[in-house]
């Protein structure tokens, strides 16, 4: 099944976020996206090919989805999709795999933190429940577009982890 505009996928579409580490240049985005839209079009589990898309926002996050309805990813599909994706790092010199990060907005940019600084700015009341987080474990389409991707760190798993005595 060939890719299909993000747009078009039903709100159980399964969802992947990807943040690299910092805002790619116009040409590392178009050559990613580029190869990205070439292995979306070939994507298959288990020889069915799937129906997916992509997705890229603010310059730093790729967003891939699979209508599993039509055909269910693999362990194997999800894999060939992280080493697609290990490539690019490699030729970008930075990271697009590392979730341990917690990205956020502060005054309008975008911050990307180690988990640990951001736990001891938490920790010292410079960031509290309220600030905008990118919860980048949505696991699926309707979830990002019910708001919960970019959202308050309270509504996400951030509030439990490191504002846990301001969260309810």
């Amino acid at each position: 099944m060939p890719r299909v505009d993000f747009a078009a996928l039903p709100d159980t579409a399964r969802l992947w976020v990807f943040a690299a580490e910092r805002p790619l240049g116009e040409a590392e985005r178009d050559a990613l996206l580029a190869d990205v839209d070439a292995f979306l079009d070939g994507w298959a589990a288990h020889g069915v090919p799937l129906s997916s898309a992509r997705d890229w926002r603010y310059d730093r996050f790729l967003l891939v989805a699979v209508d599993e309805a039509a055909a269910g990813v693999s362990g194997c599909s999800i894999d060939a999709l992280s080493r697609q994706l290990r490539e690019h790092e490699r030729r970008l010199g930075m990271a697009l795999l590392d979730n341990a990060p917690v990205t956020y907005r502060e005054a309008g940019d975008i911050v990307r933190l180690p988990r640990a600084r951001f736990a001891q700015l938490a920790e010292a009341g410079e960031l509290g429940p309220d600030i905008t987080v990118f919860d980048n474990t949505v696991p699926t389409i309707g979830a990002l577009r019910a708001g919960r991707w970019e959202t308050a760190a309270r509504h996400a798993w951030h509030g439990r982890v490191f504002f846990r005595d301001q969260v309810r």
